[in-house]
């Protein structure tokens, strides 16, 4: 293979990664609570030196690799949404971005959310699919009781979760999530928090990702048709 197709090629997956994300993050422009993902990229450098450093040696393959452009992992936008009145006395918004509720998952585990919009059933305090809200002791919250003091919210830092899907996150191992006394005034009443997508700016992304995918994509077709007229010039002075 060419060795410019290496880059070339690498950089097409890394755009479609990024129009997968970006292409997320607007379906839930209106998702409340939902959070804006981004991707970083780099090289193999970083992994290349590394392993040089621990006695690997560096073969033809490895160093064609090493401008080969990398998705290096993800992040999350926590700034807070915008906060709007709804009048709902069973929606509640978090103020701070730090902090989440917490929700009982099919698997009875504990997941954790900023999606405040909770219902009542069968006389217990649920999310809108039908998951138990928890109070401090993991408990479902009855609605016969001052439900809104019973309401648990944690604290615990956003690189320390990872999303698991219904805009809900689970803890990553080694964790701090720090438990919160009868909410700490955490809550407001009668509001929600919207997510932070910026619609325009995210489809201007969405945009520039497909564009850069459109300019390796022809990239890849250039040097392909450049080594098939090298081929036949090959040939044709051999015969």
């Amino acid at each position: 293979m060419n060795q410019g197709t290496y880059p070339l090629a690498a950089a097409m997956v890394n755009q479609l990664n990024r129009v997968d994300m970006i292409s997320n993050n607007l379906a839930n422009a209106n998702t409340t609570g939902f959070k804006q993902e981004g991707m970083t990229e780099g090289s193999f450098n970083h992994y290349l030196q590394r392993a040089e450093q621990e006695g690997f040696a560096p073969t033809k393959v490895n160093t064609i690799t090493n401008t080969v452009p990398k998705l290096n992992g993800k992040y999350i936008n926590e700034e807070v949404g915008p906060i709007v009145a709804t009048g709902n006395a069973l929606d509640f918004a978090l103020k701070d971005s730090n902090t989440f509720f917490k929700v009982l998952n099919e698997n009875g585990q504990v997941e954790y959310t900023r999606d405040g919009s909770f219902k009542i059933l069968d006389n217990m305090l649920v999310d809108s699919k039908g998951r138990y809200i928890l109070d401090n002791n993991n408990e479902p919250i009855p609605t016969e009781d001052e439900y809104m003091n019973l309401i648990s919210v944690v604290r615990v830092n956003f690189e320390d979760l990872e999303k698991v899907g219904y805009n809900n996150y689970k803890t990553k191992e080694g964790a701090q999530v720090e438990q919160l006394e009868l909410n700490d005034g955490q809550m407001i009443q009668g509001s929600l928090e919207k997510s932070n997508i910026n619609t325009v700016s995210t489809m201007v992304a969405l945009i520039d990702a497909n564009r850069r995918f459109q300019q390796t994509q022809k990239g890849i077709t250039t040097i392909d048709e450049l080594n098939a007229k090298v081929i036949d010039k090959i040939g044709n002075n051999t015969r």
